[in-house]
């Protein structure tokens, strides 16, 4: 059965970085609700990706086992829901 996962990546912040992740998600027809992209606020050689798809348990367990043999990417997490999403955006995005 089909619901929301947020999948959380840390990885360089490289040209190409995103066309990867995003191809290994479109290549297993995994449905991408949100995406937002961020840079580290300590290091700019390294950065992030939270991405929050719509498909199975099975398919995500997939895509993160992709996503980790990438050479970039550093740390791979999965949760379950939308609520980890909201958490780790609102963290991020700096409201004045």
């Amino acid at each position: 059965m089909k619901q929301d996962y947020t999948i959380e990546l840390f990885a360089d912040n490289n040209f190409s970085v995103l066309n990867r992740i995003v191809n290994i998600l479109n290549r297993r027809r995994v449905r991408i609700r949100k995406l937002m992209g961020f840079e580290d606020e300590n290091d700019f050689r390294r950065g992030g990706v939270i991405l929050l798809v719509h498909t199975t348990a099975d398919l995500t367990e997939k895509c993160k086992l992709q996503l980790e043999k990438l050479i970039e990417v550093d740390e791979v997490n999965v949760h379950e829901g939308s609520s980890r999403y909201l958490e780790i955006s609102e963290r991020i995005v700096d409201v004045d």
